[in-house]
């Protein structure tokens, strides 16, 4: 069975002290893209970000607190409570984990307030064990309100899933790890004070985006599994010349056929749509599209790759578009309220 006929679901993240319902579970209309919520719980604070097991039968999700902490939930289930917590939210020993990936038997977590990285083992059942390591991550920038130290945002695999990479935001850098310890193999910086936050790869597997919060920028490098290399090299803007609103880039997502990348641009509050030629190493800004609300905080394809969502946090909704084949360009579909939504998924 395709991935367009198989009926799937959205969760949707959000934080539960600025309102909104936790873990939202919503159907997804699968010829109009819709998204109507069936079933929420706030049994996990402030959890932000998702991500689902290989099988999609757990969810996992951080708790972005001062304390911080992950926890699991098996899904499922029937209608009425399609989530059932595995055991209590586990902490990370880091502050203000913003993102989680799983690799080599662990959750991976990014401690925003800390500036770490939390490996946490994964059980048979897939609920979560006590950190076995946590590495802290070294640095600053030249932005004294936002860089002076390290602040840790996304850690993912890379696609060969031979290296984990995590992005940090305060130290204008991306570190590269083995998966085996977690243990460190390099650190690359980015330009001084663009404030790198999330990553997004071409679907080759050889080149990286790099969303820079701080720029608003995305650096194109190039990605060497063999030796674990990320190389910087060139810089594009989300936002139109001349563009004098605060901008803050969160989240990127590209095409699968590799033609597009999109970034969420908040302040500015628009979807920028950036075209990339055959080896990936160039990008044109094509346009920028509302996004559909205010603070655009993360964006995601749905699994057909033909829509995009978008979780916009301060208007509290989810808003999704439709893609043109040819140009890229997003067009709006609907939306649905989602107060203080911060990501969405699909499974």
């Amino acid at each position: 069975m395709s991935t367009e006929q198989r009926a799937y679901r959205a969760y949707i993240g959000s934080f539960t002290e600025a309102g909104g319902a936790g873990i939202t579970v919503a159907d997804v209309d699968r010829a109009t893209g819709a998204l109507t919520p069936s079933y929420a719980t706030d049994e996990v604070a402030n959890p932000s970000y998702l991500a689902l097991s290989p099988g999609g039968d757990v969810l996992y999700t951080v708790s972005e607190t001062d304390d911080g902490a992950a926890a699991a939930f098996r899904t499922g289930g029937d209608r009425a409570r399609p989530l059932t917590l595995l055991g209590d939210p586990v902490p990370v020993h880091g502050a203000a984990p913003t993102h989680l990936a799983l690799a080599a038997g662990h959750l991976l977590t990014a401690g925003y307030g800390s500036g770490s990285v939390s490996a946490l083992p994964v059980g048979e059942d897939g609920g979560l064990g006590e950190p076995t390591a946590v590495l802290r991550h070294e640095g600053s920038g030249p932005d004294h309100e936002r860089q002076s130290g390290p602040h840790a945002h996304q850690v993912l695999p890379d696609p060969s899933g031979g290296w984990l990479l995590s992005v940090d935001l305060g130290a204008d850098a991306v570190w590269v790890y083995e998966p085996a310890g977690p243990r460190a193999h390099r650190k690359v910086r980015v330009r001084a004070g663009s404030g790198p936050r999330h990553l997004a790869f071409h679907p080759r597997g050889d080149r990286a985006y790099v969303v820079n919060e701080l720029a608003p920028t995305v650096t194109v490098c190039r990605w060497d599994a063999a030796s674990g290399t990320l190389e910087p090299f060139t810089e594009t803007r989300v936002v139109p010349p001349g563009t004098e609103t605060a901008t803050f880039p969160s989240e990127a997502a590209v095409s699968p056929d590799g033609r597009f990348v999109w970034v969420a641009v908040r302040g500015h509050d628009s979807v920028a749509t950036l075209a990339l030629d055959t080896p990936g190493d160039r990008m044109e800004l094509v346009t920028t599209t509302p996004c559909g609300g205010h603070w655009p905080r993360d964006l995601t394809l749905d699994p057909s790759g033909g829509r995009l969502y978008v979780a916009n946090e301060r208007s509290g909704d989810v808003t999704w578009f439709g893609l043109d084949p040819t140009t890229g360009v997003p067009s709006r579909g609907g939306s649905i309220e989602a107060p203080a939504a911060s990501c969405v998924i699909f499974g």
